[in-house]
């Protein structure tokens, strides 16, 4: 089966620069990368045509030796028979780094240039404290945070003024080595210049060659109402800036709520102990207690027990991707009277005496927990 025409696999005129040559083969070996189509197995046969074309054209000798006697120059007897790559076959000692790098994202950089150094700048965290009040209504405050910034003396590039970055002499500017072990070629981070292509020979002396410096800056944080802990409010570009012109990264300020006096959150929801006296559980009564929105009373029912809760509808707080507010949960806690009087003691000692004629009938879950134990013990 006759071969396609080199020229026409990657789609360019015959007179093709090796700029145009290289671009069209990038084009097509994006288009056509098995590991781009996973699903289609014509896709690998064509990724290997504009391979096979890209290594001839892009030699100057086997091209010139293409366009004069076209493949016959490379069967058997053509320019010294075998191989049209060598003894090493397809594609040895050819370097494809600078292609592939483009396609997934290594490899070197430009044609005399070394691999780009531009790094997007570190994102920040920062914990920010608040009340259960702004929490629940918002606020608005200030903060203050380190960052790195451009150094304004050499303006990023790590040079001492009136000097600029050179060459580096171990990898050309490449910013990558090459080191061959056996038939096998690996390409790695140049040690010298850590990748990118380049050597400060007269530091900045304010930012020792960095190219940034530390500083602290002031920002303006709104909090919506209703964040709780561990939500996040993102500041896009007020993290690190990126190294060698990079952007910058985002600021993330993490949201933690102090402990509060009397609430305790969970979610929309708060909850809050509700001390009352023996006599108020006894007989009934009404009582105060807060709320974020100010004094709500609470009507207690007579004989009400100890751990009874009692809500109020929507007095929580509105969460920031919730529609309504959450409720208020009120756990009452019936109170033990202290430094009582003789007088109260007395009363107190006439109480129990009278109580103790219809104990079941008064306190009959001391009747029940009683019987328990007595069948516990009967076993």
């Amino acid at each position: 089966m006759a071969k396609k025409d080199y020229y026409e696999v990657l789609g360019v005129n015959r007179d093709a620069s090796e700029e145009e040559i290289k671009k069209a083969y990038r084009k097509l070996a994006m288009k056509h990368h098995p590991d781009r189509n996973p699903d289609n197995p014509k896709a690998e046969e064509h990724f290997k045509e504009a391979k096979e074309a890209y290594e001839m054209l892009s030699d100057t000798q086997k091209r010139a030796a293409y366009d004069q006697h076209g493949h016959a120059a490379f069967e058997s007897g053509g320019m010294g028979g075998g191989s049209p790559f060598g003894a090493g076959g397809a594609g040895a000692g050819f370097d494809f780094s600078d292609i592939f790098g483009d396609i997934f994202g290594g490899g070197r950089g430009g044609a005399g240039g070394g691999r780009s150094s531009v790094q997007r700048g570190a994102d920040l965290r920062y914990n920010l404290e608040i009340t259960l009040e702004q929490a629940a209504r918002g606020t608005e405050t200030k903060i203050r945070i380190p960052t790195m910034e451009e150094c304004e003396t050499c303006h990023g590039s790590g040079a001492k003024p009136g000097t600029s970055p050179t060459t580096c002499t171990t990898c050309a500017g490449h910013g990558q080595v090459r080191m061959q072990q056996g038939f096998f070629s690996i390409q790695q981070t140049c040690p010298r210049c850590h990748g990118t292509g380049k050597m400060i020979t007269s530091p900045c002396k304010d930012c020792s060659g960095n190219g940034r410096i530390k500083q602290h800056k002031t920002l303006s944080v709104k909090i919506p109402p209703g964040v709780d802990n561990e939500d996040r409010i993102r500041l896009t570009g007020e993290g690190e800036h990126g190294a060698n012109g990079g952007p910058p990264g985002d600021l993330y300020v993490v949201i933690n709520t102090k402990p509060h006096a009397v609430f305790q959150r969970d979610h929309n929801d708060l909850h809050c102990e509700m001390p009352i006296s023996f006599s108020t559980a006894a007989l009934g009564g009404s009582i105060e207690i807060p709320t974020l929105d100010g004094v709500a009373t609470i009507k207690i029912p007579a004989e009400t027990q100890s751990g009874k809760i009692f809500r109020l509808r929507g007095k929580g707080i509105k969460g920031v991707r919730s529609s309504s507010h959450g409720d208020l949960h009120c756990h009452v806690a019936v109170e033990t009277p202290i430094n009582l009087t003789e007088r109260q003691k007395d009363l107190l000692r006439e109480f129990e005496a009278i109580n103790e004629k219809d104990n079941a009938r008064h306190n009959p879950r001391a009747k029940s927990w009683m019987n328990k134990v007595k069948d516990f013990f009967a076993q």
